[in-house]
């Protein structure tokens, strides 16, 4: 009896644990999460050229800077010696890390989750127009999976 005891002591889950396999590392850092806050990284150039036209839409978008000093873990990755207009801020490769409130987040992937449904709505409308009764249209939006054959031999 004295042995299974010692056995099991011995044991530990780390040992009895499958090793993970590696995966490549992020492109991108992630800032730690903060509640009520969503993180974006947002192009600020292109090809060594400044895109402000795609920054300023964004910013207009509700998306907004984030400061170094409030994320400390990614003041790492910042490059002082950079030519950017934006010097208090994450920037990396002509990425800038930005924030929203989750709210105006949400809204905005309802908002183009509606438009994506308007416009595939208008696609079937089109299609269906074209629908002869000698000859029926099938307008079927369903797909299936099948892994390994398909027959049963």
């Amino acid at each position: 009896m004295a042995d299974s005891r010692l056995a099991r002591e011995v044991e530990n889950r780390e040992s009895a644990q499958r090793k993970q396999a590696w995966t490549p590392p992020e492109t991108l850092p992630s800032p730690r999460p903060v509640a009520g806050w969503v993180f974006r990284w947002i192009r600020t150039t292109i090809m060594g050229q400044m895109d402000p036209t795609n920054a300023s839409a964004k910013f207009r978008e509700g998306w907004e800077p984030v400061k170094a000093a409030d994320v400390p873990e990614l003041m790492m990755f910042n490059d002082p010696n950079s030519n950017t207009r934006f010097k208090d801020n994450i920037e990396i490769g002509g990425l800038l890390l930005c924030k929203a409130p989750e709210e105006m987040a949400a809204q905005r992937a309802d908002y183009y989750s509606r438009q994506a449904q308007s416009q595939m709505d208008a696609v079937d409308n089109s299609f269906m127009r074209s629908n002869d009764e000698r000859m029926p249209l099938f307008n079927e939006k369903r797909s299936s999976t099948s892994f390994g054959r398909g027959n049963k031999s």
